[in-house]
């Protein structure tokens, strides 16, 4: 699948986290970059999940809800790329959250996939804290 023109650049990674192993146990996360892609049309958070969800059921991801959350999260493995990330939504926004080796190609890939699947345009914003 081609990308979307200026795709590659709208997801250039500009910082990445630090995975940590604690003494104590578990993994934790020093900083962080997240892609939110925002629909310019007016979609509830259950049509947002419903419409991720699709995504990820008609296209090369492995993915699961492992999480407990008042929100849906997924761990998402890009088979075609080999990118791992989280996809969180809230507020209507679907959240791609880089891990330390994800890769610019695993993010481009979903959002082409969700604008493929979608009867709308998507506004991206990238944050990064620390």
């Amino acid at each position: 699948m081609a990308a979307y023109p200026g795709t590659m650049g709208t997801f250039d990674i500009p910082s990445r986290p630090e995975r940590e192993y604690p003494h104590s146990g578990g993994v934790t996360y020093t900083g962080e970059t997240v892609f939110a892609l925002t629909p310019a049309a007016s979609l509830s958070d259950r049509e947002v999940t419903n419409l991720i969800e699709s995504v990820l059921a008609d296209s090369d991801y492995t993915y699961g809800d492992w999480f407990d959350l008042p929100m849906p999260l997924y761990l998402v493995h890009d088979e075609r790329t080999g990118d791992v990330f989280r996809v969180a939504v809230r507020d209507g926004t679907v959240e791609l959250h880089v891990l330390p080796e994800t890769g610019s190609d695993g993010l481009a890939g979903i959002y082409d996939r969700l604008v493929e699947a979608g009867d709308t345009d998507w506004d991206v914003e990238c944050r990064t804290d620390g």
